[in-house]
């Protein structure tokens, strides 16, 4: 699969979302220190005058790093000003690859979700909704706020920390499963999930020239995780990745048909996190590959012409737990076609999910 440019054009956002004391900002110091060479930038929204999440990521992050005190973000600002605030770090300049609004705990998702969705900025793009759930707390919360059911149905990817913690983890990860639509729910202790779920991690040869977050971490300046327990070392702290994984790599040199591909989409298992890549749609557009995104149920594509010379293949990358690999290969093979011609109407599934600049809608996953 071909690697993407270290600068791309649009610059997935992503909201991290959660009740207050759930784990965002141990899971985003997390993914700060494990981001595999990437460049985070956050916007840390703490509710109250002194910013304690803030003072968490700054050393990590530096001039990559937007604080909003005194209030939610959905509340503080509107679209417009939250554009001021993604201008500043999709300065190319900064060469940030991911952008993660970390909400205050008091946040409301839909309304960032719709910020997002509504936002001018041709270099950002709404990358899903992540919430994070408290698995010992999750009863009481609940029942103090029953509005958690409607974040669970509207996100894309739950992870339920701190299972280390509960007394019936299994039976809160059967009720937060229950609770959701489509969306990947990620078993963690400690915010430790994968990046991978979330974004391309640039490859590590592509730091040259940069301290990156890694050696940051290496350095003894690690997150809040290395004191909840575990090894310090760098080999040791990898494997503490909570949640283990499989994966399936997928190369087609024939065509996917795109009503066959958006069945495979709309069936995909729960387990199935992450599903990244480039679909060949042969016929029914010749002049455009689709990077396709999807996390949890949150599904993207983005149509961009084939760079100058490059086979026209079909290469996906899925990344889940408990996915049953050969049967979803044999669900991909499935989707190939050897149609000479483009059915009129089959690119119809597919345009769904293709954001354009004028969209300031509700998103279609």
């Amino acid at each position: 699969m071909s690697q993407p440019s270290p600068h791309p054009q649009q610059i997935p956002v992503v909201v991290l979302a959660g009740f207050l004391g759930s784990g965002k900002t141990t899971l985003l110091n997390h993914l700060l220190h494990r981001s595999g060479g990437s460049r985070i930038g956050a916007i840390v929204n703490d509710f109250g005058a002194i910013e304690i999440d803030a003072m968490a990521v700054a050393g990590a992050l530096g001039d990559s790093t937007v604080s909003l005190g005194n209030g939610c973000l959905c509340c503080a600002v509107d679209a417009s000003e939250l554009d001021q605030y993604l201008e500043r770090l999709a300065e190319p300049s900064l060469g940030i690859d991911v952008i993660v609004i970390e909400a205050s705990g008091l946040a409301e998702p839909q309304e960032l979700v719709r910020m997002l969705l509504a936002s001018e900025h041709p270099g950002v793009v709404y990358g899903g909704l992540v919430e994070v759930v408290d698995a010992a707390e999750f009863d009481d919360t609940r029942s103090r706020h029953p509005e958690i059911d409607r974040h669970l149905a509207l996100a894309d990817l739950v992870v339920v920390n701190k299972l280390d913690r509960a007394e019936d983890g299994e039976r809160v990860l059967g009720l937060v499963r229950s609770l959701v639509d489509r969306a990947a729910v990620v078993p963690a202790t400690y915010g430790r999930i994968d990046p991978e779920f979330l974004f391309d991690c640039r490859p590590s040869e592509e730091r040259i020239g940069q301290l990156s977050f890694d050696d940051l971490h290496d350095n003894g300046t690690g997150g809040s995780e290395d004191r909840a327990g575990g090894d310090h070392t760098s080999e040791d702290h990898t494997g503490h990745l909570h949640t283990a994984y499989d994966s399936l790599s997928f190369v087609s040199p024939e065509p996917l048909d795109p009503r066959r591909l958006m069945t495979f989409f709309d069936s995909r298992p729960e387990g199935l996190y992450r599903i990244k890549g480039y679909v060949d749609f042969g016929p029914h557009d010749l002049r455009n590959r689709y990077a396709v995104h999807a996390v949890g149920r949150f599904l993207r594509f983005y149509p961009e012409p084939w760079p100058a010379g490059d086979e026209h293949l079909t290469r996906l990358v899925l990344i889940g737990s408990g996915i049953d690999t050969t049967a979803l290969r044999k669900e991909l093979e499935a989707c190939k076609t050897d149609a000479p011609h483009a059915d009129e109407h089959g690119m119809w599934g597919v345009l769904r999910y293709v954001r354009h600049p004028e969209e300031d809608g509700a998103d279609p996953a």
